[in-house]
């Protein structure tokens, strides 16, 4: 138990040369990462053995396997770590130019999508050394995006984008941009020629929908007319749908924005819609006491700046 170690006897580095180790499940590779040779590396866990009473990684013909208690130890010692170069990041002055830390940043997919190119070329620019982590938000049905925000409060992750406006008070929050609909087809679809609320319900369709249910908001509308529509296919996420509108016959209503920054790369048209579907506000947030971190409020600055580089309709 951790409570029965002599943590005076415990080296941070050693958790460090662990957590190395466990990634890359190799020695060698793991003393190249670290800067080490594998000789440091090997007395280092052989210290870790002896603390934790543990062989920890046992030796194969290509590497290492770890044991059920570094499996176990894994996680607790990678968060470990994590919090351990925030406290050590913050403690001193916020520098871009120099700054090695790593964000993570919650979104959609169709977000995510639309901000990261900006967002890498302002990195590139101004903070050639500050990693991204990109963490997909899911919609729940239940709890829509109140798990998101739960899991920023919770330091899960830096900051997140969502299309919603219900955002506790205990939030600094900014709008990055606003956001509507378009039917996204193939360049060349004959529905170009004809984009008529009847032609649109004779289609096809494409739904994007991680958990597969082919029913979404276009279908309420639709049926408040009167009308109805065939889901011919779902897919997970918005990327993909692009990439399968482009090469059928399939249309899907795809965020405006998000078709309008990958149109010409697939070859796809973004068209007004036939119907009124709904607009939404993209919002990033982070908690208020967060944005005391100068790191933390840079990257919360650059994000909300994301609105005036993407692609415009």
């Amino acid at each position: 138990m951790l409570n029965e170690i002599d943590l005076s006897r415990a080296d941070l580095n050693l958790l460090v040369v662990f957590d190395m180790v466990m990634q890359e499940r190799h020695v060698g590779r793991a003393a190249e990462r670290l800067n080490l040779s594998a000789s440091a590396v090997s007395h280092g866990l052989g210290r870790l053995r002896q603390l934790l009473k543990d062989p920890l990684f046992l030796r194969t013909p290509k590497g290492v396997v770890p044991t059920m208690r570094a499996l176990e130890l894994a996680a607790p010692v990678a968060d470990i770590l994590a919090r351990v170069r925030s406290v050590v990041s913050t403690a001193a002055p916020f520098d871009p130019a120099t700054s090695t830390r790593r964000f993570t940043i919650g979104a959609p997919d169709g977000v995510s999508s639309v901000v990261l190119r900006p967002l890498l070329a302002e990195l590139t620019r101004a903070a050639p050394r500050i990693d991204i982590g990109v963490h997909q938000i899911l919609p729940s049905p239940a709890r829509v995006w109140r798990s998101a925000i739960a899991d920023v409060e919770a330091g899960t992750m830096d900051l997140a984008i969502i299309p919603s406006d219900d955002i506790p008070p205990r939030f600094h929050r900014r709008c990055v941009y606003e956001e509507d609909f378009v039917i996204a087809v193939r360049a060349g679809h004959p529905f170009a020629d004809d984009p008529s609320l009847e032609r649109y319900c004779e289609m096809q369709h494409l739904v994007v929908s991680h958990s597969g249910d082919p029913h979404g908001f276009v279908d309420e509308i639709l049926a408040e007319q009167g009308r109805s529509r065939r889901t011919a296919l779902t897919v997970p996420n918005f990327m993909l749908a692009l990439a399968v509108i482009a090469e059928t016959d399939l249309v899907s209503a795809l965020p405006r924005r998000f078709v309008a920054t990958y149109a010409a790369r697939f070859g796809v048209l973004g068209l007004d819609p036939p119907l009124a579907l709904p607009q939404f506000r993209l919002n990033a947030l982070m908690p208020k006491v967060a944005i005391m971190d100068a790191g933390l409020a840079w990257l919360f600055e650059h994000v909300a700046r994301a609105e005036q580089t993407a692609p415009k309709r």
